[in-house]
């Protein structure tokens, strides 16, 4: 197999962050940088499209799962129990800890499969309702819907958790477990920074808008889609029978529309749930282009050289990879993407286990998925009306939560393991 040099693997991830900048749809970016990126690492034209072709093929089962995961997210979404389930979460905590109320209640939107910007415009309403009767400000909240959509990602049955658990041949299950003591230190420190927030931008009374809270299912039924899904997901660690999360997603959201009384709309929601997934189902397709030039470039090399230059232990590259990634692509599932497809091999051969690469590499993706250059950045900004230049200000906090999480999830599986 041809080998990239560092440079065309550089180049790859420099010329696809350019094109998305300049508003590229992420998948054709992807391709373009990894054409180029071949070319220029020295693999002539057939070498460097048969690279791209394998790394593609390399995430096929991912895209199966993710399609299938739509069946759920449509069912959460359109028949109302996202919605249920976050007003419930805010009326249960009252206005007197809205900031905690807001967080808690996108971290399990998120938690129980439905996407994270998602999940972030799904609170919104509620959220700047909240925040004109407590007098907060819209970073603050912003944040502490962020900050919980980033802890609720970390354990999650969404498509970043997906690729993770398919490049390392992991249950879905476990990688969702082994996010949940990050996650509770990445919602602690959401909490203490949106307080930090909570003065300045105030809402202005034209951007609180009703919104509909007749015809929603209850609590209980709301959940029943993603209870169901995480029970059959369970079967494997906890009776040694293995559903697949292809059937398990979509077996609970249809499980989750019976108990509501909407299975009628089972093919309206299976319909939602497809558009919204077949936008990341596409891009890692790019995605898997890309990584299948970086997997065959020599930048693993001078990653791994760093490492042992510095004296740092091995186990920092799957840390370090998911960072980086995610970076290049602003986009957590993408950058899990990448850095699993990438690392996998190269993580094992070091002798780091499969869990905890995977646990380690889908934590680092979390620390800079928010950046300018991805959707999810002007669509969490747009949810609360707020302008560019307060929603650049909010990186650095965004970075600290996804950051602190990371070192919980290196020091569990790296450090102490």
């Amino acid at each position: 197999m041809v080998s990239v040099s560092a440079l065309g693997a550089i180049v790859a991830l420099v010329v696809a962050i350019g094109l998305i900048l300049r508003k590229t749809p992420p998948v054709y970016g992807m391709i373009v940088g990894a054409l180029l990126g071949g070319l220029v690492g020295g693999a002539d034209l057939v070498q460097t499209v048969s690279l791209m072709i394998k790394g593609a093929q390399g995430i096929t089962t991912a895209v199966m799962r993710i399609l299938a995961a739509g069946v759920l997210a449509g069912v959460l979404i359109e028949s109302g129990a996202a919605n249920t389930i976050a007003e419930t979460i805010v009326k249960k905590l009252g206005e007197t800890r809205a900031l905690l109320a807001l967080a808690i209640a996108t971290m399990v939107l998120t938690m129980v499969g439905v996407f994270i910007d998602v999940a972030v415009i799904t609170v919104s309403p509620i959220a700047l309702a909240l925040a004109k009767r407590a007098n907060l400000s819209k970073a603050a909240i912003l944040l502490a819907m962020i900050g919980g959509g980033k802890a609720g990602n970390l354990m999650s049955p969404n498509p970043n958790a997906i690729a993770a658990a398919d490049a390392f041949q992991v249950p879905l299950t476990s990688v969702m477990l082994a996010g949940v003591i990050p996650a509770v230190f990445g919602l602690t420190l959401t909490y203490f920074l949106a307080k930090r927030l909570r003065s300045g931008g105030l809402i202005d009374n034209s951007e609180v808008v009703a919104h509909d809270t007749q015809n929603l299912p209850s609590f209980w039924a709301a959940m029943s889609a993603p209870l169901t899904a995480i029970a059959l997901l369970a079967l494997r660690p906890m009776a040694n029978m293995t559903i697949d999360p292809l059937i398990a997603l979509p077996v609970g959201g249809l499980v989750g529309a019976l108990l509501m009384g909407r299975l009628a709309h089972i093919n309206q929601y299976a319909v939602s749930g497809l558009n919204k997934m077949a936008s990341v189902a596409i891009m890692l397709l790019g995605t898997g282009a890309l990584a299948g030039i970086i997997a065959n470039s020599q930048l693993k090399d001078v990653l791994i050289n760093a490492l042992t230059a510095s004296g740092l232990p091995a186990y920092l590259l799957a840390p370090v990879s998911g960072i980086l990634m995610s970076l290049a692509t602003a986009s957590t599932t993408a950058g899990t993407a990448v850095a699993s497809s990438v690392f996998s091999s190269t993580l094992l051969e070091l002798g780091v286990s499969s869990l905890a690469a995977a646990a380690m590499i889908h934590a680092g993706a979390t620390v800079a998925d928010h950046m300018p250059h991805g959707s999810f950045f002007h669509a969490t900004g747009g949810s609360v009306n707020m302008d560019m230049k307060a929603r650049l200000k909010l990186i650095p906090y965004e970075s600290a939560i996804g950051l602190i999480m990371t070192v919980v999830s290196t020091l569990i599986y790296g450090v102490f393991r």
